[in-house]
């Protein structure tokens, strides 16, 4: 078993540890000494402020100004599954929120703790348990950084998981999968849900079980895609079976100048249609082609790259090639440049520090409804007050739809930060869903997108509480998450 090199990194400076949302209750000593006896357990105010945040934009601003969203009573952190189900079941008794938390990459508020309570860092649970080759399963523990589970699977078993997602440095594998993400190879290797073999969860009492059972089996509902997407909220992740792939034996890169935006998702369409399903295959409007791709706003850039068996890929990419004859070839340059920087962030950090308010929000529609909610959404964006851009590329493909990723940039005066912040998610988002996209396709709900939750799903919501009510009944995990409304620990409400 491998131990992490990694720990979470902060998204920007935190110049103070006030609680905006309220400061949080002390916890009872008698509980704090039951904490401090299961694991190393924390109540110092840096220490607590510092593992209540992630990387939502919004609360970048908040820390710069001395401020963590909500701050958290105590952070534990347990290095084993026994340790997570001591932890849950003490808290259960005491009725104190519990938020679990890995690498703390999420940039929707998901692991801040909304009503306060404990932080429960996973990031001890590290390590790669076992690996059933012929079959390409692997047990990984939840707390494992993306680096160290591919470094170990590729040096010492010759797999990959394929899992790529922007934050792969500084996200854990339970944080992939409590929030349903995607990598950026996503369309040749599937989203995490995809991957996702069995589990290991504790449930809210402190109680632990395993579901699972690979492959295809049909016992009833599948238990495990239950807590895949759960951000926390019905039971937390302690360890991951995924199922892995032999490392790629080549790679093939291409590019191609589309003449309209319109036009390239159409070629997408057809490539996937035709059974082929590169890696990457990422169609950028002409603005996001002018700031990244050298355009002069009159084309869009699709990029694509697959990797895997020799012939499987040839294949692919004549597919691609004949879809795209149409169109000019821009040769492989723009993928190089494209995978030098792809995770790079600075950006961000940059902006925040000037004022500016910068967020992505991405989605999923079916094909016969891109075009529209891409209208639609970039139209609502850029109407709101004091907005500057939005723009749009296409970046995971399916049989029958794909994500659109959506950036857009507001330049508030500086008392209207918030405000400008949550207008253009108001507009942004309730375009998209009346347009006939999803909420989220990969970052999840967490406290950002809480409140669409009930119009994201105006019938089944009440399926989503009543799970909730019998998982847990007192309400102590992750609350004020995914529309949900059990008391008594509901969390703090925002906006």
């Amino acid at each position: 078993m491998t131990e992490a090199s990694a720990r979470p990194v902060p998204p920007i400076e935190l110049a103070g540890t006030r609680s905006r949302l309220g400061e949080p209750a002390a916890l009872p000593w008698e509980l704090l000494g039951r904490l401090a006896a299961i694991c190393p357990t924390s109540t110092d105010v840096r220490e607590t402020a510092e593992a209540s945040r992630d990387w939502w934009p919004l609360a970048m601003h908040w820390a710069l100004a001395g401020e963590v969203a909500h701050r958290a009573a105590a952070v534990c952190r347990p290095a084993e599954t026994a340790q997570v189900a001591a932890v849950v079941g003490a808290c259960h008794g005491a009725g104190v929120a519990v938020t679990a938390a890995g690498g703390r990459s999420g940039v929707s508020g998901g692991s801040v703790p909304a009503a306060g309570g404990v932080i429960l860092d996973l990031t001890g649970l590290t390590g790669v348990v076992a690996v059933d080759q012929p079959s390409g399963l692997v047990e990984v523990r939840a707390g494992t950084f993306g680096p160290d589970l591919e470094d170990e699977l590729r040096a010492t078993w010759g797999l990959t998981v394929g899992h790529l997602p922007q934050s792969f440095e500084l996200a854990t594998v339970g944080g992939w999968v409590a929030c349903r993400g995607a990598g950026q190879y996503s369309t040749r290797y599937g989203k995490i849900e995809d991957m996702v073999a069995a589990l290991e969860v504790v449930l809210s009492d402190g109680s632990v079980v395993r579901v699972g059972d690979p492959p295809a089996a049909a016992v009833g509902p599948d238990l495990t895609q239950l807590f895949v997407g759960c951000e926390g909220t019905l039971g937390i992740i302690t360890s991951v079976t995924l199922r892995a792939h032999p490392v790629a034996e080549v790679e093939r890169r291409a590019a191609y100048a589309v003449g309209t935006w319109s036009a390239g998702v159409e070629t997408c369409r057809r490539i996937l249609r035709r059974g082929a399903t590169p890696a990457v295959l990422r169609l950028y409007d002409a603005t996001e082609t002018q700031r990244s791709h050298g355009g002069d706003g009159s084309w869009c850039a699709l990029i694509v790259l697959d990797e895997g068996d020799r012939v499987m890929v040839e294949a692919t990419m004549q597919v691609v090639a004949e879809e795209c004859a149409p169109w000019r070839d821009l040769g492989r340059a723009p993928v190089d440049a494209w995978l030098a920087h792809r995770n790079d962030t600075s950006a961000l950090q940059a902006l925040t520090r000037k004022g500016f308010v910068v967020d992505t929000m991405e989605v999923a529609a079916p094909w016969s409804r891109l075009d529209h909610v891409v209208d639609a959404a970039t139209s609502a964006l850029r109407s709101v007050d004091h907005a500057r851009l939005a723009s749009c590329h296409l970046s995971h493909s399916y049989l029958d739809g794909a994500c659109l990723y959506f950036t857009f940039v507001a330049t508030p005066p500086p008392g209207a930060v918030d405000a400008t912040y949550v207008a253009m998610w108001d507009a942004g988002q309730g375009a998209a869903l009346a347009a006939g996209a999803t909420l989220s396709h990969h970052h999840g709900v967490g406290l950002n997108r809480h409140r669409f939750v009930a119009d994201a799903h105006p019938g089944a919501l009440g399926v989503l509480q009543k799970l909730k009510d019998a998982l847990d009944p007192a309400g102590i995990l992750n609350p004020g998450k995914l529309g949900l409304t059990t008391t008594p620990t509901r969390g703090a409400a925002w906006p």
